[in-house]
């Protein structure tokens, strides 16, 4: 049995996840603003954009501005996505902390995503973790596994070549894979499952929990993937990049209330609800047009909220 601690990360990946999502461009003003805003929260980890051609994904063609603007604030872990080698090598220029590669569990969400079968990517990553090892040794690399839970595409993923897939990954010289469940398809009993298995396949390996709210049980699954032991989560603020409400989206879990689950739970997340409550202001600022969710931010805090820093609200 593991034993219960008292604290998790979040990494916030709107303004990547979110913002590449969303038609609308947000401003390089206020891009920068909203990290301020999400660092003045305690948020400790931001994943601040995707090294891809500016022509393919618009929303990112400020993303090495915006990482040298995030790299200004002390303790801040600056990530970003990439899809290969040369974004990676983008990132590093840039001075990104880490990089997550979207590999696909599914063989023809792979295809459709990245033009590239499973066996590509994994050579793809194999050729990025040696360039790394020579070129950037302080940068951090992982794969969010996608489709790890089921694909829009061929529907049902096997487990065992989710879990061997992560093994192949880590062989190639990653240092951790997350399971990313990028249709919205999992159930908590299938996400306690498989982060076990990934747990006792990968050790510490074994990367975050990319959980969406797409039918529902966003919340739900990063409980399940907590109680099996996951101690990073990657949200977004105010649900940005899909809702359940939304024709087609991808639903990512809501930042604020998956702040508000392990809190109020006594797990201390290090940031600052009120604050971060706070920050869908620059958010909403940059993108007025976008809708924003979340069910804390729409019920407010319950009277006597205590957060783990002992401070009460509402």
């Amino acid at each position: 049995m593991h034993t219960k601690m008292s604290q998790v990360q979040i990494s916030e990946v709107g303004p990547r996840d979110g913002l590449q999502s969303v038609k609308a461009i947000m401003p390089t003003a206020h891009k920068l603003a909203w990290v301020d805003a999400l660092v003045a929260a305690g948020v400790s980890e931001v994943e601040v954009g995707s090294f891809v051609p500016a022509r393919l994904l618009p929303q990112m063609a400020d993303v090495a501005d915006v990482v040298a603007h995030a790299r200004r604030h002390a303790g801040l872990r600056v990530l970003a996505l990439v899809p290969n080698l040369r974004g990676a090598q983008a990132a590093a220029q840039a001075g990104a902390h880490k990089v997550s590669v979207p590999v696909s569990a599914s063989e023809a969400h792979s295809l459709a995503n990245v033009r590239k079968t499973r066996a590509q990517m994994l050579e793809e990553v194999r050729s990025l973790a040696a360039w790394r090892a020579e070129h950037a040794p302080h940068m951090g690399l992982e794969v969010g596994m996608s489709t790890a839970f089921g694909c829009t595409l061929q529907g049902a993923v096997p487990e065992d070549e989710v879990i061997a897939l992560a093994e192949q990954l880590v062989a190639a010289g990653v240092d951790e894979v997350g399971l990313s469940d990028t249709s919205g398809m999992a159930n908590p009993a299938q996400v306690r499952r498989l982060f076990t298995r990934l747990r006792q396949a990968l050790g510490e390996r074994a990367g975050a929990a990319h959980l969406h709210n797409t039918r529902g049980l966003g919340l739900a699954n990063c409980l399940a993937a907590y109680e099996a032991g996951v101690r990073t989560f990657d949200a977004s603020q105010g649900g940005l990049g899909g809702c359940p409400y939304a024709p087609g989206a991808s639903g990512n879990v809501v930042t604020e209330d998956l702040v508000f689950m392990f809190e109020a739970m006594g797990v201390s997340t290090g940031i600052d609800l009120p604050r971060l409550l706070a920050a869908r202001e620059a958010l909403r600022a940059g993108l007025p047009e976008e809708p924003l969710y979340g069910m804390v931010a729409d019920a407010g805090l319950p009277k006597g909220f205590t957060d783990t820093k002992g401070a009460t609200h509402g």
